[in-house]
């Protein structure tokens, strides 16, 4: 689940648990995309990137559309990383 990433269903329960700590949103390698990042547990807890089935890192097109999918899979909110 965690090893590069965690998968966007795997997402999706630890949301429903309540387990995901902290949220961010910031672009790829400084690109045009956005990629979504969680941490779990304690302070000294890493950030771990969303990842879809086929890719290493999801990624969006916007804020909007990051956006969509948080409210989709029942994020409450995220921090950006302009």
């Amino acid at each position: 689940m965690i090893g590069e990433g965690i998968h966007e269903d795997a997402l999706t329960h630890l949301v429903q648990q309540r387990a995901v700590r902290e949220c961010l949103v910031a672009r790829i390698d400084g690109g045009p995309t956005w990629g979504l990042s969680i941490r779990l547990g304690g302070s000294g807890a890493r950030w771990v990137p969303v990842r879809s089935r086929r890719e290493k890192v999801r990624t969006w097109a916007s804020l909007t559309a990051v956006g969509r999918f948080a409210d989709g899979i029942g994020l409450r909110g995220f921090s950006v990383e302009l």
